[in-house]
């Protein structure tokens, strides 16, 4: 396409090295809708003739049949989606097809071509999202009132219930789609009609593209059409702090279905075993969330890279936007599938989750509330209290719930036998209902409230 003014074809490493059409195949539902925009807004200008516009839109038409086929012949030799879609075309419809270029460059025109793919992705992945957040909260609504132990340090901290641990991940999810829209919002703005760098002398119609192809508006400059990739980084980055939530909770699924644990277990559809040892059951897919992660995180930061030392406008070191980015958008999307399946297929051993709930004197917050309700204590002088209180339970190996009222008495002689309705793990998150609190009251409304707004959405 560009032989006119070059006497020899490029070495074969230059050849490896330019291609792209080994991974920007994906965007060729992008790269013919585009085409087909642009051809139709040539014709109604005046700038093609309408049979033409009819023959490329036919042609555009059998090329995009042939690829979801599986019968279009992708060549390597002609570097990229837009120029194998174009010379397939030029087979078909012969000259009409060397006319489509007009008005436009392969920069405005992978430009666009990209805006749609990451928009589309974008739109998948919302959809991947909100199909988490309801398994999350369907499973947090089931379970509102099974007692579990929370965790800060990652030493027993206060009794929580696994419905309300749950509902934790729904509000990270509803972030993280927070940060898609918004990504989608600013990135839905066409490129089409930059052309190269500086537009084009055509009397193109822009606005007529922009809307055949879902955008709000074109671009208001040229430069920056061709030259902008704000809107991947802000998309991966998007990306990349919901892969991290992913990996958060599959950190936890790890820890919690270990035997050492033994507080949920996971079936045999999202486990493997051990060649070697036959008992195995081995969170995988958990840990493989946990690891994606890390492609996730590498291909924002690569393109970062990429792009911070590139002066206006395009650059070929732009064509390093795709396979990252693909891959990354590959991975999430995997990972919030499994991950959607394993909230789905997961079951908490309720009867252990209860009993690692009391371990570790976790209701010892419970006791100093007590005293400064019952006792009118200052809190840090209950808190004082309740210290030396769990160091006699400690001292005499039970739990603060079977520490004899006269052993506590001899540190604080006013308690009376009513702390004892404080210091269950039940009565503990119970009381825990002030707003965003783990009361299971609480949990099962927030679980009802998101179900219904996700219907709504839906």
């Amino acid at each position: 396409m560009w032989g006119g003014r070059f006497g020899s074809g490029p070495d074969p490493i230059m050849e490896d090295i330019n291609v792209s059409i080994d991974f920007d195949r994906h965007l060729y539902r992008q790269d013919i809708a585009a085409s087909k925009a642009h051809a139709a807004m040539l014709a109604k200008q005046g700038i093609i003739t309408a049979q033409d516009a009819k023959r490329i839109a036919h042609g555009l038409d059998t090329i995009l049949s042939e690829i979801e086929s599986g019968k279009f012949a992708f060549k390597r030799a002609l570097e990229d989606i837009h120029m194998n879609v174009e010379s397939r075309l030029a087979e078909l419809i012969g000259d009409p097809a060397g006319r489509l270029h007009t008005a436009r460059s392969r920069n405005d025109q992978v430009a666009t071509d990209f805006r749609l793919w990451v928009r589309d992705s974008i739109d998948a992945i919302d959809a991947g999202l909100a199909a988490y957040q309801r398994a999350l909260a369907e499973k947090a609504l089931e379970h509102a009132g099974t007692v579990m132990p929370g965790f800060t340090h990652l030493q027993p901290a206060q009794p929580v219930t696994f419905g309300h641990h749950l509902l934790a991940y729904v509000e990270m999810a509803a972030r993280d789609r927070g940060r898609f829209a918004d990504a989608r919002e600013r990135l839905n703005e066409s490129p089409l009609g930059s052309g190269a760098l500086a537009g084009t002398s055509f009397r193109i119609d822009r606005a007529m593209t922009a809307k055949a192809l879902g955008f709000k508006r074109p671009m208001a400059n040229s430069l920056d059409g061709v030259a902008d990739r704000d809107f991947v980084l802000e998309t991966l980055s998007a990306c990349a702090i919901t892969a991290v939530h992913l990996s958060r909770f599959a950190e936890e699924i790890v820890i919690w279905s270990s035997p050492l644990t033994g507080l949920i277990k996971l079936s045999d559809k999202f486990t493997t075993g051990s060649s070697m040892m036959p008992q195995k059951r081995n969170p995988d897919a958990a840990e493989l969330i946990r690891a994606k992660s890390g492609r996730i995180l590498g291909a924002l930061t690569g393109l970062m890279t990429v792009i911070k030392g590139l002066p206006l406008a395009y650059q070929k070191d732009l064509q390093e936007d795709k396979e990252g980015t693909i891959d990354a958008i590959g991975a999430l999307t995997m990972s919030l599938k499994a991950m959607t399946g394993m909230v789905a297929d997961m079951e908490p051993d309720v009867a252990r989750m209860e009993a690692a709930a009391g371990e570790g004197y976790s209701t010892a917050t419970d006791l100093a509330d007590f005293l400064v309700r019952a006792l009118k204590l200052p809190f840090r002088e209950a808190h004082h209290v309740t210290g030396r209180i769990v160091a006699r339970a400690a001292e005499a190996g039970v739990p603060l719930d079977k520490l004899p009222l006269p052993l506590m008495q001899e540190i604080e002689p006013k308690i009376t036998k009513a702390v004892f309705g404080v210091l269950t793990v039940g009565n503990s998150v119970k009381s825990r209902s002030a707003f965003g609190g783990t009361a299971p009251n609480n949990v099962r409304r927030e679980a009802n409230r998101w179900l219904k707004r996700l219907k709504k959405k839906a």
